[in-house]
């Protein structure tokens, strides 16, 4: 199989653009990925539109992309919606992905945006709780927060925060994680948001604020959780054939891996779909946990990094926050994570979150991340996971990107 490039990306700030319609953000989006890329609107034969819950939030249902990208001058063409909770966008461009390799399309745009903000945070809140089994919902809470979750959570946190925290809970008790590591992957995410121009936070926390910001689920913080926000983001995927006839393709990554699995079924005793995923994508690139230079973690709170580092393989079971006490994950450690600030400090517009990774991954393997940038960073590897179905996450995406 052929390994596609990424010729462009772009994206809009994460944030709460209470003023911004889908429609502006993606026009933002895509134009600064087709400027990345040198490239024109006319040049794209097929797009992918990645969404989550904004229907939820604005009504637009159905034909979300055909109407979003109608106003960045991008019809006629073949259009994709997909809507695969927060690994919507990551499917976009895994669909992006097979058909350029496949062969349907030269040049492929992959979008994901979200509108997410809502003058009642009740409504956004709410619209979380779609990405589980409606129907089993409460049981499934019930079931793996030891009762101390609800369904629905409630006006001040989604479902998932209830979720998090329990994993993270028996994590702790297993591991002997303590709240101050939590505490400090997240100052690592807030101080590289503060380097991000992107980013929904920009200004460094320190310990004490992340500990002694409001409680949100046991024993995460609402610093240690991702916000609310707004946002699109892009990528231009094109073909070995098509970036050979441009001269300024030597800087356009290859996506050597592009891998999605869902959750398993109920009575399955497999590893859950990240692990699968992962190891997936490692056959298909052909490298290893020792091989990766930067990565982008799906870090909805967190823990959930922690739990990251052990499921890539960057360290041994129970080793996470020994990892991170060695600065292993920072910025000049051996393999730095989420140097885009992570959900928790870029921010989280579910439908944009895996394309605004691969964003970040493009900008280190062409060297123009500025003061977060990884020196000589040549593989770059981005994991994204959304929904949950009581023993996995519905659907991970991981891609790998080598320079």
């Amino acid at each position: 199989m052929s390994e596609p490039r990424v010729a462009g990306v772009g994206m809009t700030r994460f944030a709460k653009h209470h003023d911004r319609s889908v429609k502006d953000l993606v026009r933002e989006a895509v134009g600064a990925a087709l400027q990345h890329a040198g490239l024109e609107a006319p040049d794209i034969g097929l797009a992918v539109f990645g969404n989550a819950a904004s229907g939820l939030i604005t009504g637009q249902e159905m034909i979300r992309g055909q109407v979003a990208l109608r106003e960045a001058g991008i019809g006629g063409i073949p259009i994709i919606n997909v809507e695969n909770a927060c690994a919507g966008g990551s499917t976009a461009l895994h669909v992006a992905w097979m058909a350029v390799s496949s062969g349907q399309a030269d040049v492929a745009l992959a979008v994901g945006a979200e509108k997410l903000t809502h003058p009642d945070k009740s409504v956004s809140l709410k619209a979380f709780t779609a990405a589980v089994d409606v129907e089993r919902a409460a049981e499934i809470v019930r079931d793996i927060s030891d009762g101390q979750g609800a369904f629905p959570a409630g006006p001040k946190r989604s479902v998932f925060m209830d979720i998090y925290a329990a994993t993270i809970r028996r994590y702790m008790e297993r591991t002997g994680t303590s709240v101050e590591h939590l505490a400090r992957v997240t100052v690592k995410s807030h101080r590289f948001g503060s380097l991000n121009p992107y980013a929904q936070f920009q200004v460094p926390v320190s310990i004490e604020e992340v500990l002694s910001a409001p409680m949100i689920s046991p024993p995460l913080t609402r610093t240690m959780c991702s916000p609310i926000g707004d946002g699109a983001a892009a990528a231009v995927v094109v073909s070995p054939r098509f970036a050979r006839q441009h001269a300024s393709a030597g800087g356009w990554p290859r996506i050597a891996a592009s891998v999605l699995r869902s959750g398993n079924l109920p009575e399955a005793t497999e590893p859950i779909a990240e692990e699968r995923a992962i190891s997936a994508a490692y056959r298909m690139a052909g490298v290893g946990p020792a091989d990766l230079d930067v990565a982008e973690v799906h870090d909805a709170t967190s823990p959930a990094e922690l739990l990251a580092y052990e499921r890539l393989g960057l360290c041994a079971a129970g080793e996470a926050s020994a990892m991170l006490d060695e600065g292993a994950t920072d910025l000049g450690g051996r393999i730095p994570v989420n140097t885009s600030g992570g959900l928790v400090a870029r921010g989280h517009p579910i439908g944009a979150t895996g394309l605004g990774q691969v964003c970040e991954l493009v900008w280190q393997l062409r060297d123009s991340c500025g003061a977060r940038q990884v020196e000589g960073a040549r593989v770059a590897l981005a994991q994204n996971g959304g929904g949950f179905l009581g023993n996995d996450a519905a659907a991970e995406a991981v891609h790998i990107l080598i320079a």
